[in-house]
């Protein structure tokens, strides 16, 4: 089962080309935030209508889709809670990261991972994933598809391990139905690291929404089989 986000969303564009510890500074301003010397931008703005509060790096090496995915969430939140008629205020939106690495320079890996808990005066708030992640030899972006081996069945491996992991977090018997379980589009949000490979599971994707958002870390010797190179 899935949870369909609601929010208008206004497009962003962002202007790239720039060295990125250039472009640091500037893309953490031009969000009203504070730079700190981890190269993590703090935002934070609280008035009478909402409370709005952001951490994420400006070093991530692919920052035009991670700039773009901020851009389009603060600014669909915001329109929403200056709506006319919005009741239940202030709204709240908490935006924060998580980073990763695999390998070693000048290759490997990097991964962010956004987890947001939205509040927008509904019966329960959303809390969800969205990841990034990055090869930095080949500079191209890693999707789930990219992964794995093609034509390899990454699922057959991986939704066994995952209803496994979850029984334990949940004290529940087979707490995901196997068409949400064997359905890739559930495992889009994930992170790389050397022993592992972590999925994020957003608030309502794979178990009953009540259960919360949920990870569960895979070691790599168990998709060894299945993994691209």
């Amino acid at each position: 089962m899935r949870i369909v986000f609601a929010a208008v969303t206004l497009a962003g564009a962002l202007l790239l080309g720039s060295p990125a510890v250039a472009a640091a500074q500037p893309m953490c301003t031009d969000f009203g935030g504070t730079l700190g010397p981890d190269q993590m931008c703090d935002v934070h703005v609280s008035n009478a209508t909402y409370m709005l509060d952001m951490n994420f790096p400006v070093d991530y090496p692919d920052e035009g889709p991670l700039t773009a995915y901020l851009t389009q969430t603060r600014d669909g939140f915001v329109t929403v809670a200056n709506m006319p008629g919005s009741t239940g205020l202030p709204y709240a939106l908490d935006v924060t990261s998580s980073r990763f690495t695999a390998g070693a320079a000048p290759g490997g890996t990097s991964s962010v991972v956004l987890e947001v808990y939205q509040n927008v005066g509904g019966a329960r708030p959303s809390t969800w994933y969205q990841s990034f992640n990055y090869d930095l030899l080949k500079k191209a972006p890693i999707t789930f598809d990219t992964l794995f081996l093609p034509g390899s069945q990454p699922l057959n491996v991986i939704f066994p391990l995952v209803q496994q992991d979850l029984e334990k977090q949940s004290g529940m018997s087979d707490p995901v139905p196997v068409g949400d379980g064997m359905n890739p589009e559930n495992y889009q949000n994930f992170a790389l690291t050397d022993d592992a490979v972590t999925f994020f599971f957003s608030q309502g994707e794979l178990m009953a929404g009540a259960a919360g958002a949920t990870k569960v870390s895979i070691p790599r010797t168990a998709l060894a089989a299945v993994l691209a190179p």
